[in-house]
């Protein structure tokens, strides 16, 4: 393994790795400088392997897609920019890829590559779980909201005497919209 490959891991790979298309992909150019063979390399294996790589493990951008990455990352250049779509390879496509090339590099780099997606794929379920939990505390909140604004507007969701246990007692207290009075004892009766 060479020095250029050493300093690959896991984490510098994530931020490679886009959404296009509703898939996590990674564009060709930086897939070629992880598995250290040039961009022109790596798209003639993809090409003399293509049936190897169905839609759901690479596929080329449409004009706009890159337009939209390019804008989006802020990169431009009128002269030595691609000459050609770049192609974008989902996380079974980059496995492939690393198997046409053939090199021992690229087999190494692959399962860091690997690795990027299935902490990727963790983390979103991680966050979708978060996001459920924080939907239901929400809505357990939203319940509370409502009753103090409604013990705000003098009308209280229930009342009782302090310290009975139940509903049927004839211990509990009688609420009118402005006042409320304890229930009478046998001994003041």
């Amino acid at each position: 393994m060479n020095n250029a490959t050493a300093v690959i891991t896991t984490e510098t790979i994530e931020p490679l790795i886009l959404t296009i298309r509703g898939q996590r992909a990674m564009l060709d150019s930086d897939l070629a400088s992880i598995y250290g063979v040039s961009t022109k390399r790596l798209k003639e294996q993809f090409k003399r392997n293509r049936d190897r790589f169905p839609e759901d493990f690479a596929f080329e951008l449409t004009p706009e897609e890159f337009a939209n990455l390019r804008s989006r990352f802020a990169t431009s250049s009128s002269h030595g920019g691609a000459r050609y779509l770049p192609v974008a390879f989902t996380e079974h496509g980059t496995l492939m890829l690393a198997t046409v090339l053939n090199s021992p590099i690229a087999v190494d780099a692959s399962v860091r590559v690997v690795r990027a997606f299935v902490r990727m794929r963790e983390m979103l379920s991680l966050h979708l779980e978060l996001g459920r939990k924080l939907t239901a505390l929400e809505q357990r909140l939203d319940g509370h909201d409502e009753a103090i604004q409604r013990l705000f507007k003098g009308n209280p969701p229930f009342a009782r005497a302090s310290g009975r246990p139940d509903a049927t007692s004839s211990n509990w207290v009688s609420c009118s919209r402005t006042t409320c009075s304890l229930p009478h004892s046998k001994k003041e009766e």
